[in-house]
């Protein structure tokens, strides 16, 4: 008997008797198949969902043969666990973290409830909730997101801490989301060795940031090559022992080497991100290649189109022209093929990938997904199980808040898009590529900015116009304009560079350079009084600052008072824009979640 059907002599998956109650508008489990309630007696002969940690077998008459254990080796009481005693059975336990032994604990939670019928659309919303719209969000091809899940799941998920590289909080509700997806090319897992580099310590293979817009309106999903060329800064690890480890960065090598490389952990990858995008990554979720096989099987197969026909002897995928419903291996060796299409490289595979995601992103909200209970159960098992995550958000109940969060955003304002790239000019075969300055910038400025790819309406936008508003207006003269100005940065010296030219360039001559602010800020920003609005402007001008800088006050200045410049950690250099473009440029790939596209 499998895991699925142990503890039942009819064999009924226990994921089918989780029902939604209408009272509480959570998921319970129904003990009495019919639909009826539930009395003693069938509390008595009721079930229990296994967590795949071993069985309780019934003999010929229904009862237990033997008394079940739970993950540390204790012996249960059948009359102290609900059986035959009349009271509430118990439904799937937490697990807790993996002991030295391999064995997890449990512990009850919640009542059984009677089925009741809902209005489609209601029931339909309450699932969406339960998995976080699309699970959260599932980011495949190595690299797999997060899913609202009930606690009993806990215990599945692996944790890394990854100290001031992250954000404590699940999220905050006045700022946008970060989030990193890796996927790894260590090759775990009974049938994955001939994928990945043969004893692989599991670099940075996949790597996607999943940024969601302040307003949970939109989100933008950047993939960052794993051949590009960068520099890796110094990054602090957390040691077993609570200790920080600070390993040194490395210059000019793959991206890919910022994780498992000299030691070095998700911190270090989120601390690369940081330095090539200017975006703090707020949390990572990591996976191995088991997940892509797992979450594929388990959502019961994921919808692709070709075409051509593809028969790759290296990934050993064979698919006819056309659309395939496709997981397990197959699932696999599609994400990992780079010589089937385009101009068999890493940069055309990662395209394959988004398609890929995206397609799982919509089974994952279909109405055959989300009015599942066994897919949901299948599918949230398998995914804690796949991930490791920062501590941060290492608990279901954290997950299942930024699960919440994430649903907020439509699939049709999702769009999926690659970090801008050229040719590595040192290589005379072109193995690694590096930074398109032009169009790389203008795409991070516009992540920065919050500005989302596709045509949303929103508050949020609505504000922004607002506060662009405070741009718009009559300028001072540069001669009338008097600012000091504050380093709080990470560009050594930009103070006193801005303040020269400034001078030099600009004809500010009232400018002055105050040295390093009291703190480090992520953002520049003008601070300046009503009066003072028309100067504001005209620095605003020459800086290229977006109207999310000005800080206008509520009473008008005196005398010679000065404005206030600190410079933030989006400051690039004096004469370098600090504003992204309001839309995307033309030529920068971009594809869209709710649509679906033929790999060819």
């Amino acid at each position: 008997m499998d895991a699925q059907s142990r503890g039942r002599a009819d064999g009924i998956d226990p994921a089918d008797q989780w029902v939604l109650n209408p009272q509480t508008g959570d998921y319970e489990l129904r003990l009495n198949h019919s639909g009826g309630d539930s009395g003693a007696s069938s509390r008595t002969s009721g079930p229990r969902v296994p967590n795949n940690r071993g069985s309780s077998a019934r003999d010929s008459g229904g009862g237990r043969r033997s008394a079940s254990r739970d993950g540390g080796g204790e012996r249960r009481n059948p009359a102290r666990d609900g059986q035959g005693t009349g009271s509430k059975p118990e439904v799937p336990g937490q697990r807790s973290r993996r002991s030295a032994g391999g064995a997890r604990g449990q512990e009850s939670s919640g009542p059984a409830g009677r089925r009741s019928r809902k209005a489609p659309k209601a029931r339909r919303k309450k699932a969406l909730l339960w998995t976080g719209g699309t699970m959260a969000f599932v980011l495949v091809g190595l690299s797999v997101g997060g899913y609202a899940l009930y606690q009993h799941f806990n215990g599945n998920l692996s944790t890394v801490d990854v100290g001031g590289s992250g954000n404590k909080n699940v999220f905050d509700n006045d700022a946008p989301i970060n989030i990193l997806i890796i996927g790894t090319d260590k090759r775990t897992g009974k049938g994955n060795e001939g994928y990945g580099d043969k004893g692989s310590v599991g670099h940075a293979d996949t790597n996607i940031l999943f940024h969601v817009s302040e307003d949970r309106t939109n989100a933008t999903a950047l993939s960052i090559p794993r051949d590009l060329i960068t520099d890796i800064p110094d990054c602090k690890t957390r040691q077993p022992d609570g200790s920080d480890k600070v390993i040194p960065g490395t210059p000019n090598v793959r991206f890919n080497q910022s994780l498992g490389q000299e030691g070095r952990n998700a911190s270090c990858t989120m601390d690369t991100v940081k330095e090539i995008t200017g975006l703090k990554v707020d949390h990572f979720m990591m996976v191995d290649f088991n997940a892509v096989k797992e979450l594929s099987t388990a959502v019961g197969g994921v919808e692709i189109c070709l075409a051509k026909p593809v028969k790759d002897p290296d990934s050993h995928l064979d698919l006819p022209e056309g659309k395939h419903r496709i997981q397990g291996e197959d699932a696999l060796a599609f994400v990992r093929t780079r010589h089937s299409f385009g101009n068999h490289g890493d940069l055309d595979r990662i395209k394959i990938q988004q398609q890929f995601i995206a397609s799982m992103i919509r089974q994952m909200q279909s109405d055959d997904t989300l009015t599942s209970p066994t897919k949901l159960y299948k599918l949230a098992d398998a995914a804690t199980r796949a991930l490791t995550v920062d501590t941060g958000i290492g608990t279901g109940k954290k997950l299942a808040s930024l699960a919440q969060e994430l649903s907020k955003v439509n699939t049709k304002n999702i769009t999926f898009t690659t970090v801008p790239v050229l040719d590595n000019p040192a290589e005379k075969v072109k193995a690694t590529v590096v930074l398109n300055p032009p169009k790389a910038d203008a795409l991070f400025a516009m992540m920065r900015d919050d500005t989302s790819l596709t045509e949303v309406k929103s508050k949020k936008k609505a504000a922004k116009s607002k506060q662009d508003a405070l741009l718009k207006g009559s300028k001072a003269a540069a001669g009338d304009v008097r600012v000091d100005v504050y380093n709080g940065g990470k560009v050594p010296g930009a103070a006193q560079t801005t303040v020269v030219w400034l001078q030099n360039e600009q004809g500010v001559l009232k400018s002055t350079n105050k040295a390093n602010a009291p703190a480090k800020v992520e953002k520049t920003t003008l601070e300046y009084a009503p009066n003072q609005a028309d100067q504001a402007r005209a620095l605003a001008a020459m800086m290229g600052l977006p109207g999310s800088a000005m800080k206008q006050g509520t009473t008008d200045a005196e005398g010679l008072q000065a404005m206030v410049l600190t410079l933030g950690d989006d400051f690039k250099g004096a004469g370098t824009p600090i504003t992204g473009p309001a839309k995307v440029p033309a030529d920068i790939q971009q594809a869209n979640a709710d649509k679906a596209e033929c790999a060819k």
